[in-house]
């Protein structure tokens, strides 16, 4: 299976990174790790389900939009 991304971890942390610096995304900013529990929730039901149907494209969607949580 080929890379999605080439920078592979790295790429997801800068992204963040610059979503959470001063003049990055306010709202992203002002979360916690408390404030973002129902979205962790959230899409790990969702790559549940997607890890359940099968389809490998979704479960790689879910599971960087569940890395986008933690990281």
């Amino acid at each position: 299976m080929e890379k999605p991304y080439s920078d592979g971890i790295a790429a997801i942390f800068e992204v963040v990174h610059r979503l959470r610096a001063p003049g990055g995304c306010p709202w992203d900013r002002e979360q916690t790790h408390e404030s973002l529990r129902p979205y962790l929730l959230e899409e790990t039901y969702e790559l549940l389900e997607a890890i359940d149907s099968g389809d490998d494209a979704k479960m790689m969607e879910e599971l960087g939009d569940l890395l986008l949580q933690v990281a």
